[in-house]
């Protein structure tokens, strides 16, 4: 009787199971709850994204770029000028070219991108050296001449006298994304050829550090990564994973001048310009649009009716300059410049120097509502619109002969550390003291010369008699006084 009992409940317990079930399927729609089923094709699709991305080969990455990026040691100059604070401070620790008594050490990184010794660098990292030193993946090293240098942007242009040398082609960083891989090399508290990794946090980063230097044309729009980078690597390559140079690392966000997460470095479309005119012409010529601007806010937005948040505002237009002979008026939102969209002042001024003084651009703007096309003609800062042909790179002249760095080779042919030859002579004081063509001057006055720039210095307003020493193209010594009237 228990038993028949027991079964009769399970059976009642069974049943009404069922019934329960199928009154709920009944009710209840044939699919699974929305909020899984949108979780599910969520990971659905990142899964998707996630196969497309292609392995990233580091090692390739490394192999090529690690030979194109040298070790910078540069010998700073003692001066007033290498006692005042030093802006870097903030972002490389107060070690970072520390004052001193005597000369200054400092040392960073560059980047070839020419096969016959060109070399990118930090304006920051040579600034007020009497010798800068350069030294090879290989070990090599030189005596490099500065061919110029820019603070606006931070960078200066290098020259070894060495052929066939490993370089980096240079990309187009404005193609790059936020999320993508990028490859930091250089060297680090004198680690040479360190390589890290990591990816582009952010593009367009203003954070006021060349401003701050009393740059009135400091362009700002860095590229910002978490590759980590430190101390040293300044002047070194941000490299994309095609192994192209997107980039020249130049500070790091810390409060202890080490890596703490975030590094800065200068996208390669702007370098090029500035590099391209340093080497043509030993300085930088700016094409000035001849506004100033401001970024959008929803306040500002809100205060002078503007529909949009895009693009950048102009508060004042600049009497005379090109932006006001063209049309440009106060109120007006630049939204592109060229083809390229303008969202942030450090934008539109890394658009605008990437023209010269008498280029036209077309400026897209936003006035009173409506999209207007116009065309200016960017002006210099001293309003010309035009490069004279006379400010080219003069000639490297002294006392009538012309004058150039040696290669590496033929100082050890000489067997001498540093060295200037004569390449040719002309009339002059060295012609007249009878040196002889080819002749390597290796001390000035027993101060050791490098670079034609070095000469250039030991003589300029020289009065008085000055002694030459050095060697013949045979590599005998010789020494020779001259008379300066």
């Amino acid at each position: 009787m228990n038993i028949k009992k027991a079964l009769g409940v399970l059976f009642i317990a069974v049943l009404g199971g069922l019934i329960a079930l199928g009154v709920n399927r009944f009710f209840t729609p044939d699919e699974a709850p929305q909020s899984f089923t949108e979780h599910e094709n969520a990971k659905f699709t990142l899964a998707e994204k996630l196969a497309d991305v292609p392995d990233v080969d580091f090692v390739s990455v490394a192999d090529i770029s690690t030979p194109a990026v040298v070790h910078i040691k540069t010998t700073m100059k003692s001066s007033p000028r290498s006692q005042q604070l030093n802006p870097f401070e903030d972002f490389f620790g107060p070690n970072f070219q520390q004052p001193n008594r005597g000369p200054q050490q400092a040392t960073g990184s560059g980047v070839i991108i020419k096969k016959d010794g060109y070399i990118i660098t930090n304006n920051h990292v040579v600034d007020n050296a009497s010798k800068v030193e350069v030294i090879l993946d290989d070990k090599r090293t030189y005596v490099a001449e500065i061919m110029g240098t820019d603070p606006e942007t931070d960078l200066a242009l290098l020259k070894i006298e060495e052929s066939n040398l490993s370089f980096l082609n240079m990309g187009n960083s404005d193609e790059l994304k936020v999320g993508e891989w990028v490859v930091a090399v250089g060297n680090p508290f004198n680690l040479t050829s360190t390589v890290t990794a990591g990816i582009v946090s952010a593009k367009g980063r203003n954070i006021n550090l060349l401003r701050e230097r009393g740059g009135e044309y400091a362009i700002e729009n860095f590229i910002q990564t978490d590759a980590a980078v430190n101390p040293g690597n300044s002047g070194g390559a941000l490299v994309n994973t095609s192994g192209e140079l997107i980039g020249i690392n130049t500070a790091i966000a810390s409060q202890t001048g080490s890596y703490s997460g975030y590094s800065f470095a200068i996208p390669i479309n702007l370098a090029k310009k500035i590099i391209g005119d340093l080497k043509d012409y030993g300085e930088v010529k700016r094409a000035i649009l001849g506004v100033r601007i401001q970024d959008i806010t929803q306040e500002l937005a809100d205060e002078k009716g503007l529909q949009s948040l895009d693009g950048v505002y102009i508060p004042a237009v600049s009497q005379g300059g090109s932006a006001d002979k063209a049309g440009i008026k106060e109120g007006d939102v630049i939204i592109k410049i060229g083809e390229n969209v303008v969202d942030k002042s450090s934008a539109l001024q890394e658009q605008i120097s990437k023209y010269h003084p008498g280029d036209k651009v077309d400026v897209t703007i936003i006035r009173d509502g409506k999209e207007k096309v116009i065309n200016a003609t960017l002006l210099s800062k001293d309003g010309a619109k035009e490069i004279s042909t006379s400010i080219a790179r003069e000639e490297k002249k002294v006392l009538g002969a012309e004058i150039e760095n040696i290669s590496r080779d033929e100082r050890l042919n000489l067997r001498i550390k540093n060295g200037v030859k004569i390449a040719k002579l002309g009339n002059g004081a060295m012609k007249e003291k009878g040196i002889p063509s080819g002749f390597v001057i290796t001390r000035i006055d027993k101060s050791p010369m490098y670079t034609t720039k070095d000469v250039e210095n030991a003589l300029k307003d020289k009065e008085g008699a000055v002694l030459i020493e050095g060697v013949t193209s045979r590599g005998d010594k010789e020494a020779y006084a001259i008379r300066l009237d």
